[in-house]
């Protein structure tokens, strides 16, 4: 079994200096956890120093015997490079063990995306005459309208507005800030509901400067949007599974085919690196794909 000295810098470098959330941090301290593992079930008794390439090699396969999906190994080793490359850095090992390993290839599932059409009919299942009818307008055209994740939605500050300049600033992964416009249906919607209904709530402390409450004046759980979006969906009879997420899919899937750049986009969705935002070109090639063999002499 391989010792770990180094596990409680590496999890502070990973709190302080990348600035991970704490489950972020658990993941990666869960994939190094897998290599002690593997060395423990196949009796080797091995020192950091004394990892090489071909160890790693050999979780890999042993992970594929196990069954792991190679979505799972592909972050597994995610987090033993984030681990070596640490150790690297703190001189701690003369070479790192993980830099030719190759990760597996991952085939991308295209998310399902909802037309513009399906967005109205969700918005326009929602029940106006409810105290929450309101918010959960304005929930839906935030979502949709800025790509947001769930966590940062439920996140969103009162202070975190600016109607006059129709910005929102947005707090992600990591604690990295982001400046996202945001359209003026949602502004208005949002405006209504902080006016007219949320004034009437119970705020309990602490909650005041968030924009989404639940009926008790408390924050927004994620869970509360999840069901309620699957419950709209399930009233319009959408064959399709959604969640909060979908919302964030169709907003990058729209822009992008409406000619957005896709650095913009990223910037928006607060991706660290513009290969996860180009799995928005493959959703663009479908859309083209699908109006050449719909309106094309030849097809």
């Amino acid at each position: 079994m391989i010792i770990h000295p180094y596990l409680k810098e590496f999890k502070s470098y990973l709190k302080l200096e990348r600035a991970l959330s704490g489950n972020s941090v658990d993941a990666y301290l869960n994939d190094v956890a897998k290599l002690s593992q593997y060395l423990d079930a196949v009796n080797l008794d091995l020192q950091v120093k004394e990892i090489h390439t071909e160890h790693l090699k050999a979780l890999l396969v042993w992970l594929h015997e196990l069954g792991v999906l190679p979505n799972t190994q592909a972050r597994i080793i995610s987090g033993l490079k984030a681990y070596f490359g640490y150790l690297l850095l703190e001189n701690l090992i003369q070479s790192d063990p993980s830099e030719l390993l190759e990760t597996p290839k991952i085939r991308r599932k295209l998310p399902d995306v909802l037309t513009i059409h399906e967005i109205n009919e969700l918005i326009g299942a929602i029940d106006a005459s409810k105290p929450e009818g309101m918010r959960n307008k304005a929930i839906i055209e935030v979502l949709y309208g800025c790509g947001l994740r769930v966590s940062e939605l439920a996140g969103l500050k009162i202070s975190d507005l600016n109607f006059e300049s129709e910005f929102i600033k947005v707090t992600g992964k990591g604690n990295k800030e982001r400046i996202i416009p945001i359209g003026t249906t949602a502004l208005h919607l949002i405006r209504i509901y902080i006016t007219e209904i949320r004034v009437h709530l119970n705020i309990k402390k602490g909650n005041e400067d968030f924009i989404f409450l639940n009926r008790t004046g408390t924050s927004l759980s994620r869970i509360s949007v999840f069901t309620m979006i699957k419950s709209l969906a399930e009233q319009i009879g959408l064959n399709k599974s959604i969640s909060p997420h979908t919302l964030r899919h169709s907003f990058a899937t729209h822009l992008v085919e409406g000619g957005a750049d896709l650095r913009a986009v990223q910037e928006m969705l607060g991706h660290s690196n513009i290969t996860t935002t180009e799995i928005y070109t493959h959703l663009d090639r479908d859309y083209l794909q699908g109006i050449i063999t719909q309106f094309h002499p030849r097809n």
